[in-house]
């Protein structure tokens, strides 16, 4: 008798343990809601092959205050690199590549700015971040939503583009290269990226209510709206994903079915009813690193390599591997968070572009299996994002004041004929400023929903305010005049640090036509 009313006590403490656990995560996750303005979230968390977390919380949009739940779809973003490179490793299996083919072997026409490189880059190279092209660089051919360049105008266009690094020398995140990755996958296989990822991946695994685009699941109701701060408050905001950048993070899925694909990873690349769908050799490869990057000497996890894999981030974490990566888009940001050897899956979905609030989420929980005491991570990312918003103010108050006082300075302001006109760069195409009204106007050809007004700023520079407000994303546009007064080229660069690496203002090279 004894013996069984000690297994019922164990059991019942054990019950008891998780009810408490449970009730302190959802506490953390609507605080974390609250403190860092986000409408809604979804968590999910896998632990030795049992689902043993998945909610949602909050509202999937501000303006149906519909609540957001483990179904709700959303944009994981660049969590998509991984399924690019898993489909990747598919072809690989099946003998219909090699990650060491040259590019040129599947797409022909495709260039970068070196010979050299355009000869010698490989499938490799396009998915570890390493072929030279910088941070973001080459992303307003997709960049805000709803640009006009299809994948073979991006495919085209690449080879304008002036590497800022060494060939395989640097790890520096980049997207257009991952477009390039997709459009392999679409040539080899004859279908489109994300019925690739649909018909050979997602159907397979079981993500039975995820879709390999944005488009190809307007039909459904339930999925978020995204949203973004607005003079210091979360609104509601389009969203509306360019199709061209689909293999650099284009899928919609919901906690339900991440946590089915973290599962499936975790089992060794095997689906529940025990179809392999990537070979072990594969799989090293996908989650070995290729390309490294430094990490600070002192860091919360003890961490002593950092660089990326195959579609994933590779560190070590008080000496566990992790396999990483975080995905964002205008108004949304996620984080999936593996740690193999624990069998531990924790992934993290937003409609808010708060990093600050899935990394708290995410320290805490993995904090709690690394058998860490709670550091409180959402105080310390409280108040970094306090620090950081305050800078971040301040240079765009400074900005605009400076432009007020020059504007009142009536004998230095440049004349419409030195500067307004056309202008062109290679890879992002034309840039129209022109007059309208008392005001100047800017807008640009390829990318219609990036127009703003120009408020002048020095002789030479006016900054960019831009009409969409949750941009955050205002920049400086300066004109290099020749012997006349009249301008000939241009150059852009955002106000402040807050701007998104993604509006790559600093790499155009905007000639006047």
């Amino acid at each position: 008798m004894k013996r069984y009313l000690s297994f019922f006590f164990i059991v019942f403490s054990l019950i008891s343990f998780a009810q408490v656990e449970e009730k302190k995560l959802d506490e953390l996750i609507q605080n974390t809601l609250k403190t860092f303005d986000v409408p809604g979230m979804s968590v999910g968390i896998i632990k030795d092959g049992k689902t043993v977390f998945s909610k949602g919380f909050g509202v999937r949009s501000l303006t149906t205050k519909l609540p957001m739940d483990d179904h709700t779809l959303v944009g994981i973003a660049s969590n998509s690199k991984a399924f690019t490179c898993v489909a990747l490793a598919i072809l690989s299996d099946e003998g219909k590549l090699n990650w060491d083919d040259k590019v040129s072997k599947y797409i022909p026409e495709f260039q970068m700015y070196d010979p050299y490189v355009s000869q010698n880059v490989t499938i490799k190279d396009l998915v570890t971040h390493r072929a030279g092209l910088g941070l973001g660089q080459g992303d307003l051919m997709f960049f805000p939503e709803g640009g006009n360049l299809t994948v073979k105008d991006i495919v085209h266009n690449v080879r304008y583009l002036k590497p800022e690094n060494p060939f395989r020398t640097t790890l520096d995140y980049n997207n257009i290269m991952f477009i390039v990755a997709g459009e392999v996958i679409t040539r080899i296989s004859g279908l489109s990226w994300a019925e690739f990822i649909e018909q050979r991946i997602m159907k397979p695994v079981g993500m039975n209510a995820s879709f390999g685009s944005y488009n190809r699941a307007k039909a459904i109701a339930n999925k978020i709206d995204a949203h973004a701060p607005v003079d210091g408050k979360a609104v509601a905001i389009t969203h509306d994903w360019n199709e061209t950048a689909n293999a650099a993070g284009g899928i919609m899925s919901n906690i339900k079915d991440m946590t089915i694909w973290a599962q499936f990873l975790l089992n060794n690349f095997t689906t529940k009813d025990g179809k392999k769908l990537v070979s072990d050799k594969n799989i090293q490869q996908l989650w070995s690193l290729q390309i490294s990057s430094p990490v600070s000497l002192k860091n919360s996890y003890d961490t002593n390599f950092y660089g990326y894999g195959l579609g994933w981030f590779l560190s070590d974490v008080k000496g566990h591997k992790q396999v990483q990566h975080t995905g964002g888009l205008n108004g949304t940001v996620t984080q999936f968070t593996l740690i193999p050897d624990m069998k531990l899956g924790i992934v993290v979905l937003t409609n808010q572009q708060s990093g600050a609030a899935f990394n708290t989420i995410t320290n805490t929980v993995k904090d709690s299996y690394l058998g860490i005491a709670d550091r409180n991570w959402l105080k310390t990312y409280s108040e970094r994002m306090k620090k950081a918003d305050g800078e971040y103010s301040k240079q765009k108050k400074e900005a605009f004041a400076k432009s007020e006082a020059f504007r009142k300075e009536k004998n230095l302001h440049p004349r419409p004929e030195q500067f307004v006109g056309t202008y062109n760069d290679q890879w992002f195409g034309d840039i129209e400023i022109s007059p309208v009204g008392n005001t100047y106007r800017i807008s640009c050809k390829n990318s219609p929903r990036l127009k703003g007004e120009l408020l002048p700023f020095s002789n030479n520079s006016f900054i960019i305010k831009w009409d969409d407000r949750s941009y955050d994303a205002d920049a400086y546009l300066i004109f290099n005049y020749d012997e006349n007064g009249k301008a000939e080229s241009a150059k852009m660069k955002a106000i402040s640090d807050v701007t998104d690496f993604s509006f790559d203002f600093d790499d155009l090279d905007l000639k006047r036509k």
